[in-house]
């Protein structure tokens, strides 16, 4: 009997994992040996179960899926990262790439997307969601496609609680509502916000929710229509 290709689910959205896991193991070549809902959760699992392909969201509440991309190459061996997000901007792929990732897919597209991707980049290829081929054209053709250039290693000098701190001022709530949420005080809020700024290397709240957008921690389409700020 032919053994499985194992497959580890990084996702915060347990429905959003309970669909993939059925449609990863509905197909019958994959095994889904374990689910994480944070890039702590995830990189520990990573570790101890040295799965085939590790799925990885670009979101995730305690670090972003480019920073856990490339904390899993450095720490597992022959394990292949796909990346599944609902961004669908050329930068996103190319910084996803850069850390090391074979597979981009958006999580709009068909389950068939993500088993064609399984079975590419389980056998060391890579794959780029089809979705994504005008801008990919477009890059190859010399078309100039702007790019972020935020060095998303700043990020990674945040301690845990400062991350969750900015991941929550770029979600939009203010400084009370983030005490509330993290059971600290207003003071402890406004030192965190102070650290972060310093060590991202902003001066106002707007930049850091900015920096924010730009290393994927929110949609930056979301920060430049106001949508997250309300």
């Amino acid at each position: 009997m032919k053994t499985k290709k194992t497959v580890l689910l990084i996702d915060d959205h347990p429905v959003l994992r309970a669909g993939i896991k059925t449609t990863i193991e509905d197909e019958g070549s994959f095994e889904v040996v374990g689910e994480a809902g944070t890039a702590s959760q995830g990189l520990m699992l990573a570790q101890k179960l040295c799965p085939d392909v590790a799925i990885v969201d670009l979101t995730l509440p305690d670090k972003n899926g480019i920073q856990l991309t490339k904390d899993i190459i450095n720490s597992v061996q022959n394990t292949n990262i796909m990346i599944l997000s609902v961004h669908s901007k050329i930068d996103y792929v190319i910084k996803s790439v850069k850390a090391g990732a074979k597979g981009y897919v958006i999580k709009e597209s068909a389950s068939e997307c993500i088993i064609k991707c399984l079975k590419h980049i389980s056998q060391g290829k890579q794959f780029i969601d089809h979705s994504l081929s005008d801008q990919l054209c477009e890059l190859m053709n010399g078309i100039e496609i702007p790019v972020n250039d935020t060095d998303s290693d700043r990020y990674g000098t945040l301690t845990g609680r400062e991350q969750e701190v900015l991941r929550l001022f770029a979600e939009g709530h203010q400084p009370k509502i983030i005490a509330v949420k993290l059971c600290i005080s207003l003071k402890t809020v406004a030192t965190h916000k102070n650290n972060i700024m310093k060590k991202i290397g902003v001066n106002t709240v707007t930049d850091m929710i900015k920096y924010a957008a730009n290393i994927g921690i929110i949609d930056f389409d979301q920060w430049k229509e106001g949508l997250v700020l309300g």
